[in-house]
């Protein structure tokens, strides 16, 4: 068997096994199995007892997550199974909210920004002429400073992608004109056309002195890149690491990826967005039809925030403290930028959901219209009742979806969504040439949200993410623009539309909504 087959059947198996709470699910339901089999065989004189300790140990632990804080959903996905498998359902609930690995990661981060706040200084004047202009976005930007260390920045320009093959050739130029440092992070990286022609010049650049760090999520070792890539990335001289490589049999944090796309070049650039590094994402190969996705790339002031994010993510498995003051950037004289931009990050090990915040406070505070492009409609009952609720108060509410997905179970899944919404006066439009990867808000002509955080449980609670909020850009009109074009290739959904499916499709995403919040 040759070495490059040796490997692929190595990650398959690894791929069989990676979903460690799959195999968990399996194990304890087995195990209760067989548990009740030996009660009721060999302690039946003591069954009503030992029906009764399953009662109590069932009922302790419904109220426990009753009285817990948290979203309502979550909720009742966690006592749903602990109601038909007590003893596993409880075992395994104490299990994931125990987590040692996220109560590390969260602890460090925790510390680490700490440490950021005192490289990221918010500039109090452009707080205060945010909050002249719009009370609203003032009390945003309030809330994403105070929780995210994320501070409001002008002087800065924004340029919009409406599709990867618009933002690649720019991000290609802006890698070779890296004169410091280069700061890459992403969650899937394939060969191809795409990472070949970055990674030639990530190696050159490190040739040339450059200081070149690059992170990619753990899961793409499962399907994308061999389990020693960093090392292979090592040799040509580019630091190199997987956020959370993922183990055989249990990942104890294994739904908490690094979903986040960023590049940051010299302190002076960076891009974010939901364009990964892999040619669909440039349609240099058709999957799922025609790849719609979106980014966006900054120079300026508000790109300190995307370098100290990075550097903050990056120090998670380092023992070491870094020197950010190696990475400040000297004033710069820049063109004067023509509005509001608030870099973002998303953690999910907190209390605070800062991803679905931001989104919720768009919806919220829109008077004539919100649009969205989103490659999931999974909303929570929070992000159901103000997408309802807006559209019932005569906000035009649009989300465009994809009509080809990816993956089948969260499709029928967010079919399970559509009536409901359609009935409040929310319109849904699939994009009939392929795929949305997009993930865009706009608002008013005034706000648009730029970033990786989709419209499901998995990026508002379990993933990390990033974004750009932006108000008063000139770009606010091209993401507007961007979404009436793709309309014109949208297919509009009706409530009749539901019925069409298959009968198994509608069951599916019926159970499938009760343990949403866990996917």
């Amino acid at each position: 068997m040759s070495k490059a087959k040796k490997e692929k059947t190595k990650r398959a198996a690894i791929s069989t096994f990676a979903y460690g709470r799959t195999i968990m699910v399996l194990l304890g339901f087995l195990a209760q199995l067989l548990l009740l089999i030996v009660g009721y065989y060999l302690l039946s004189s003591y069954s009503f007892w030992f029906y009764g300790l399953f009662l109590v140990i069932s009922a302790i632990a419904l109220l426990y997550i009753y009285n817990t804080r948290g979203n309502p959903d979550m909720k009742l996905a966690w006592m749903f199974p602990i109601a038909i498998f007590p003893v596993f359902g409880s075992i395994f609930y104490v299990t994931i909210v125990s987590q040692p690995g996220t109560k590390v990661i969260y602890s460090k981060l925790q510390g680490l920004s700490k440490y950021t706040r005192q490289h990221v200084v918010a500039d109090k004047e452009v707080w205060e002429k945010l909050r002249t202009a719009n009370p609203h976005m003032g009390r945003l930007a309030h809330y994403l400073w105070n929780c995210d260390n994320s501070p409001v920045y002008e002087n800065t320009l924004v340029k919009y992608y409406p599709l990867g093959d618009d933002q690649f050739p720019d991000m290609v130029e802006a890698l070779k004109g890296a004169e410091k440092f280069i700061f890459m992070e992403y969650f899937i990286v394939s060969d191809g056309r795409m990472w070949d022609t970055i990674f030639e010049v990530l190696k050159e650049k490190a040739k040339q002195g450059v200081e070149v760090r690059f992170m990619y999520d753990g899961t793409c070792a499962l399907w994308y890149l061999p389990r020693n890539y960093p090392q292979q990335l090592e040799k040509e001289g580019i630091r190199c690491k997987m956020f959370s490589p993922v183990k055989i049999l249990f990942s104890p944090h294994f739904n908490n990826r690094d979903h986040r796309k960023v590049v940051v070049v010299d302190g002076k650039t960076a891009f974010t967005g939901g364009i990964n590094l892999a040619d669909e994402y440039i349609n240099e190969k058709e999957r799922f039809g025609h790849w719609k996705d979106v980014g966006v790339m900054l120079q300026g002031d508000a790109v300190e925030r995307f370098t100290y994010m990075f550097l903050e993510m990056w120090n998670v498995s380092e023992k070491k403290e870094d020197n950010y003051s190696r990475y400040e950037c000297p004033a710069r004289v820049m063109p004067e930028s023509d509005g509001f931009v608030i870099p973002y990050s998303v953690c999910p090990l907190g209390p605070e959901r800062v991803g679905e915040r931001v989104y919720l406070d768009i919806i919220n505070t829109a008077h004539t219209y919100v649009h969205i492009m989103t490659p999931y409609l999974i909303p929570d009952h929070q992000m159901l009742t103000a997408l309802t609720y807006a559209a019932r108060r005569g906000v035009e509410v649009i989300i465009i979806m994809p009509h080809i997905p990816d993956k089948k179970y969260a499709f029928v899944l967010a079919k399970t969504y559509y009536n409901q919404l359609l009935e409040a006066g929310v319109r849904i439009c699939e994009y009939e040439p392929g795929f949305v990867h997009a993930k865009a808000f706009v608002s008013d002509d005034e706000k648009a949200v730029v970033g990786t955080v989709n419209l499901d449980y998995r990026s508002l609670y379990h993933h990390f993410e990033c974004g750009v909020v932006l108000y008063k850009s000139s770009q606010v009109a091209e993401v507007e623009r961007d979404i009436r074009e793709t309309l014109d290739k949208c297919l509009e959904m009706n409530t009749e539309d539901y019925k069409r499916l298959k009968l198994t499709d509608r069951m599916l995403g019926r159970i499938m909504r009760i343990v949403a919040p866990l996917m």
